[in-house]
């Protein structure tokens, strides 16, 4: 028996189906579908779910109080099963095999997929024949080809992979256990370090600190406002485009009469270079300026991938290779929407292609494999489908020619200008139009000739902080720095977010972020040095090359954390010092306006959240916080009351924008109101055992809080009451509710 590993579920039905002379049997062994069909011999496909074993430390090392951190440096690493059907079924379907193929992606991750697959087979069938096959889209011809000529497996490839996944667990592991045991944050709030992710926290909080430490600067801009022989009105605006001494602005400003001389006018054209083949980074760029995340557009390219749609979307590559038909490519869009794009492509003479600066011989750029139909895909998979169909068409296409014009004004013997800009031939943008810069539009002008000049402005600006850097921007700044890999990059991005580090888009640090990245840079700044990861990443290409050996690599990477854990251990009162000194400073929403003390975000001893008045007991101002989910303290304050807005972050959720908390709660109890007139009224409650929900064991227990009657219970802060009385805060304010 044949037996086919792809490396998910779909790529395997795909995979059976190019290869099955007629339609494949499904057929259910130990709970997972595989595909079944014969050629020369009997073949069954079936599908991974991605890694099936994950490395962890024995047990015995689970215990965060008893094990130190530092064990983990040099812990013993095992290997798991995490889908124990797949893992069942790779047994069964292994015992019978003659011959394994491993089909999983090509790359680190697919082809270490591969060896765990292959090594599960081998514990039962340890002689049976194995061999590898390489494509980079799931199409007939791909695959045909593929299987028609099998390789060997790359374990040094599997190797390089391998040990990303080891030294992410020990310095992962190690370095989170260290940090969140000195900021006493454990649990689900525990302070998340990783040898990738650090580094790159680190380069957005460094950001953050300059445009905190940016100081404005005012300027005036002046402008006219000309109208021309025809009536057409349009602005010029002083050569001097930024005026930093306001006097020297009004002079001009007072200068300024009824008439305008045009002085030079200056025609010539520009070319614009189509652009080159999408990679990984310039892909995910690319979708980030139309509206998805980082994370959305690569779950999305993979589904398109796995659907047969697209190439392989992890690549650095910026080159076609030779071995494809780039014009038959271009002809399976002869029919369909991009029809009219494909034939005038298809007219030329010749088709040369853009070529980046990356050219590697793994996978070819990301490029569409087939034909889609609309209605095939939903809006979000059209969406990005479509731009991959665009750039590939864009990359064949000729220069985009505009026409520019400069002309200058004399007002008084002050120097305006304005520029055109017009577009006169289309060339590439006409197949790719995504962020097109519009036409500037002039009227016709004439050296010597004279305009009315119809208003006049001066406008007050300052200089503005540098930007915050989007998930595209970032994402090409790890890759200039060597964090992470093309498929890894937008997964740490990710965990930023889930770990509530940073939010919003482009990204802005938390102050739980500031805190762990200031003591890290102080007291152990390899962890954020973007060199360290870098070196590593290298030295795991050394490995998949076949240079260097793994387990040395291993070996340098558990001395190089030794020597981070040794400037932790000579600071360790310090840097706990400092990450809970940061951390309190993260719970800080506002100022009361009632006493002037901080509001902070407190748990109450039953473990529900509320946000506190500093001053309490002698202040009781309080309000509510939902009861699950990180709260993060934005930099947006609320100009009615003076409190930070907050966001609410559950795993696998949307971030919740709750605003205002104060706003918030009064909307809540105006909505409350709304909704009870709406029922028919309830007689008030005339004693404490009238109140639904309060038997004879809880009124004992608000007695003893001092409370024995309805206008008692009414006027109590229950925030107060349920710390005393241990009864939720939400039941208090239902109870209040029946009796106001």
């Amino acid at each position: 028996m044949h037996l086919i590993i792809a490396e998910k579920h779909i790529a395997a039905k795909r995979i059976a189906s190019i290869l099955a002379p007629t339609k494949p049997k499904q057929v259910r062994v130990s709970g997972m579908d595989t595909y079944e069909f014969k050629a020369d011999d009997r073949t069954v496909v079936m599908g991974l779910s991605g890694h099936i074993v994950q490395l962890d430390f024995p047990k015995a090392y689970n215990n965060w109080q008893k094990v130190e951190s530092k064990e983990l440096i040099d812990a013993e690493v095992i290997t798991t099963p995490t889908h124990v059907k797949i893992v069942s079924a790779l047994k069964k379907l292994g015992k019978e095999a003659t011959h394994v193929t491993i089909a999983t992606d090509y790359d680190r991750e697919g082809e270490l997929i591969g060896v765990e697959a292959l090594e599960i087979i081998q514990k039962v069938n340890p002689d049976v024949k194995f061999d590898r096959v390489f494509y980079s889209a799931i199409t007939k011809k791909e695959i045909d080809d593929a299987f028609a000529n099998p390789a060997s497996i790359d374990f040094n490839l599997a190797d390089a992979g391998h040990s990303r996944q080891v030294i992410d667990l020990v310095w992962g592991a190690s370095l989170t256990r260290y940090l969140s045991i000195s900021a006493g944050r454990l649990g689900k709030l525990f302070l998340s370090v990783g040898r990738v992710q650090s580094p790159t926290l680190a380069l957005i909080v460094d950001k953050e600190k300059e445009r905190q430490a940016f100081v404005p600067r005012p300027y005036w801009e002046i402008f006219a406002t000309l109208k021309d022989g025809s009536g057409e009105l349009f602005t010029v605006q002083h050569k001097t485009l930024k005026f930093w001494d306001k006097a020297e602005a009004e002079r001009v400003m007072d200068l300024i009469g009824d008439n305008a001389t045009v002085s030079s006018v200056v025609r010539s054209t520009k070319k614009d270079k189509p652009p080159t083949p999408f990679n990984t980074t310039e892909f995910i760029g690319a979708a980030s300026s139309i509206g998805y995340t980082a994370a959305n557009a690569m779950r999305i390219a993979e589904t398109l991938y796995t659907s047969g749609f697209i190439s392989y979307p992890r690549t650095d590559n910026t080159v076609y290779p030779a071995s494809i038909d780039l014009r038959a490519q271009i002809e399976i869009f002869k029919k369909g929407t991009f029809k009219e794009y494909a034939e005038k492509l298809l007219a030329k003479d010749e088709l040369v292609p853009t070529r980046g600066k990356k050219e590697t011989t793994d996978h070819p750029p990301i490029y569409p494999a087939s034909l889609a139909k609309k209605s095939e895909l939903n809006d979000q998979e059209w969406k990005l489908y479509e731009m991959i169909v665009r750039r590939f068409f864009a990359t064949f296409a000729e220069e985009a020619e505009w026409e520019t014009l400069k002309v200058k004004f004399d007002i008084e013997s002050e120097e305006f200008k304005a520029n055109g800009a017009r577009l006169l031939h289309a060339g590439w943008r006409w197949y790719y139009p995504y962020n097109a810069p519009q036409d500037r539009l002039l009227p016709a002008l004439e050296e010597g000739e004279v305009l009315d000049i119809k208003g006049k402005e001066m406008t007050s600006k300052e200089t503005q902080p540098p930007g915050r850097y989007g998930q595209g921007r970032l994402i090409k700044l790890m890759e200039e720095l060597g964090l992470g890999t093309k498929a890894t990059r937008h997964d740490i991005i990710s965990k930023l977010y889930s770990r509530a580090y940073v939010h919003g888009n482009p990204l802005q640090p938390t102050k739980t972020s500031f805190a762990v990245v200031e003591a890290l840079e102080e007291y152990a700044p390899t962890i954020t040095r973007h060199d360290m990861t870098s070196k590593l990443e290298e030295d795991m290409d050394r490995i998949a090359e076949g240079k260097v050996n793994e387990e040395d690599v291993l070996s340098d990477s558990r001395k190089m954390l030794a020597d981070v854990f040794a400037e932790l251990e000579v600071n360790k009162d310090k840097i706990s010092e400092s990450l809970r000194a940061g951390l309190r400073e993260d719970k800080v929403i506002g100022v009361c306006k009632e006493c002037g003390s901080k509001l902070i975000v407190r748990r109450s001893k039953r473990g529900s959240r509320f946000i506190g008045c500093d001053g309490y007991p002698d202040c009781n101002f309080s309000l509510p916080l939902p009861k699950s989910g990180q709260v993060i303290v934005t930099d947006k304050t609320c100009e009615e009351h003076g409190i930070n807005h907050i966001k609410i972050i559950n795993a696998g959720k949307r971030p919740w924008d709750l605003g205002c908390p104060q706003c918030n709660f009064i909307e809540w109890k105006k909505t409350q109101e709304e909704e009870k007139k709406k029922l028919p009224e309830v007689p008030r409650p005339e004693s404490i055992m009238d109140v639904p929900g309060i038997g004879k064991v809880t009124a004992e227990k608000l007695k003893e809080a001092g409370i024995s009657t309805i206008n008692e219970l009414g006027e109590v802060n229950a925030i107060e009451l349920s710390k005393s009385t241990k009864i939720p805060v939400g039941k208090i304010l239902k109870w209040q509710e029946c009796v106001a």
